[in-house]
């Protein structure tokens, strides 16, 4: 018998034999220049086109990259930690270059909590070639090479030494001229916030933080005082408030804005309906405004562990006495209805509205009509709608309401005009306006229920203006398009005889600004509520109230 030889080398023995420093070196010069067009487009802005500049400050990060990666250079910890970061990297480089995004602690907290119905669409076949090439083609590859190991006194040593060489060289190179990185870094913070891995690795571990201590804090109870008076409170019909949560609609496209397309055609011409079209959102994404907007603090104030340690709106509302219902078509109520019940219609069985495997808002038309013939107590329903979310503008519509063309009919963003995204953008606003007034209409045509609605649209969005999509920016260096929102008010003629608003009142008021922090003590004042917790400056409806004359008796 004869034996078939082996051969020396194997695919392994291939790749040349790298220390464990090489590899992190390797690892983050392959960071900087696979991951970073937006981190060295910024800088090369910032510091005036100086190349020499900007090479140092790139060689002081990377330096900087090295004495963190020195912390992990052990065996069974390196390559997982690394590949990790791989595709950490890989993942949030695609969507910085291509739609502007930054991955700080709120973008991560919206990637965390959103669903798979909303997050599939950002999955393109242009990210899944990206991640191909510079995510999993790099981690195979770090994967199989070859690593020399030494013991681990010897390791802790070397990495040690690594970490601390790394440090003096990031100084050194920062040292040169100081004063120009010390400026641009104190007043650019978009600049180390485009660094990849790095910026979503920060996100990710305040994240972790933030939860973490979210996780051991008590409900503080609020308005427990909360009692309703006025006429709405001895009123013999049933009261009805619908609070529309609007997804992603921006004033800047909004007809009743004075857009020059009339996006809201049906809305534009329904009686009793105020418009506040200059309202700055609590944020620039569904996971902080939504619960920001309902919580008692305002943007300044609000925080994540504040939000989930304190009871808000609706517990009030709840505690006043009235029926509270949240009803879902998005991600879900972030915990604002924790303590309410909920429905969710996001896999709802309706054809006309399902179809595409996800639901538009009219799924909510029909259960609401149903609720409308049995309603016989005082009740506040929250409808939160998936509005007009990107980057599938056109599936938030059906065919008849593409009016704006041609239109993006893809994901894929980068592959439309601007032109497409936006007529996209504008036909899901007509969607939503016919949806909200179709609601009025319902609300308007029972006159044995003294009905009104609120809308409220949770941030605005980007449509491509200074290279920037979608939502989701720093509060601090995000556009008007992603702060300024319309919150609309609607009484029907069966509210307004139960208790007399000032409609000019309101309408002046409308003139002036508003903000995500009035909804609270507005919704308070729409029921009439009275509670330490409301604050009369901050309500948008109890100083247009008309006085109840006195009546001879």
């Amino acid at each position: 018998m004869h034996l078939i030889p082996m051969p020396e080398k194997g695919l392994l023995n291939s790749f040349p034999r790298v220390t464990p420093v090489q590899l992190n070196l390797l690892v983050g010069v392959f960071f900087l220049l696979a991951f970073n067009r937006t981190f060295w487009s910024i800088g090369y802005r910032l510091m005036d086109g100086n190349i020499f500049d900007l090479f140092l400050f790139g060689f002081g990060v990377c330096m900087l990259t090295q004495v963190v990666l020195a912390f992990f250079g052990f065996r069974y910890l390196q390559k997982p930690i690394l590949i990790f970061l791989l595709l950490v990297g890989a993942a949030a480089s695609y969507y910085v270059d291509t739609l502007g995004a930054v991955i700080d602690r709120e973008m991560i907290q919206n990637i965390l909590t959103t669903t798979f119905a909303e997050s599939k669409h950002l999955v393109t076949p242009g990210y899944v070639l990206h991640m191909a090439v510079f995510g999993v083609s790099p981690s195979v590859l770090v994967a199989v090479i070859p690593v020399k190991r030494a013991g681990f006194v010897k390791t802790v040593v070397v990495q040690s030494a690594t970490a601390a060489m790394a440090l003096v060289l990031c100084v050194g190179a920062l040292l040169v001229n100081l004063k120009t990185y010390s400026v641009i870094l104190r007043g650019n913070k978009e600049l180390m916030r485009s660094y990849q891995p790095g910026a979503p690795l920060n996100g990710l571990i305040k994240y972790a933080t933030m939860v973490t201590k979210a996780a051991v804090m008590e409900l503080q109870p609020r308005g427990r005082d909360a009692v309703r008076v006025g006429a709405l409170a001895e009123s013999d019909k049933p009261v009805l408030t619908v609070i529309v949560a609007g997804e992603t609609v921006r004033s800047q496209n909004l007809g009743l804005a004075g857009y020059e397309r009339n996006t809201t055609p049906e809305l534009s011409n329904t009686p009793n309906l105020v418009a506040f079209t200059d309202v700055q959102s609590c944020g620039t994404a569904t996971a902080v405004s939504l619960p920001c907007m309902f919580s008692r603090f305002d943007r300044q104030n609000y925080s994540y562990e504040k939000g989930l340690s304190n009871e808000n709106l609706l517990d009030i509302v709840n505690h006043a006495g009235v029926k509270v219902e949240w009803w879902d078509n998005n991600t879900g109520d972030k915990d604002i209805a924790a303590r309410l019940p909920t429905r969710s219609y996001t896999h709802t069985d309706d054809p006309e509205n399902c179809a595409a495997g996800e639901c538009r808002d009219g799924v909510f038309l029909d259960p609401l009509a149903a609720s409308l013939i049995s309603i016989n107590e005082d009740t506040t329903i929250v409808l939160h709608m998936i509005g007009s979310h990107g980057p599938a503008y056109d599936l938030r519509y059906p065919e008849e309401f593409r009016k704006f063309t041609p239109v993006c009919g893809t994901p894929e963003l980068k592959n439309c005009s601007d032109e497409e995204i936006r007529n996209s953008y504008d036909n899901s606003i007509l969607y939503t306006d016919h949806v909200v007034s179709q609601i009025i209409q319902m609300l308007q045509n029972r006159p044995d229920i003294a009905s009104s609605l609120v809308y409220v649209s949770d941030h605005g969005e980007s449509l491509g203006e200074n290279g920037l999509y979608l939502h989701g920016a720093p509060y601090f260096m995000a556009p008007e398009t992603q702060t300024t929102v319309p919150m609309l008010f609607w009484f029907s003629d069966s509210y307004l005889e139960e208790r007399p608003l000032d409609l000019n009142c309101l309408k002046d008021r409308a003139e002036q600004p508003a903000s995500h922090a009035n909804l609270f003590h507005s919704v308070l004042g729409l029921w009439d509520i009275e509670t330490i917790e409301r604050q009369a400056e901050e309500d948008l409806i109890g100083g247009c109230q008309i006085e109840e004359k006195d009546t001879p008796s």
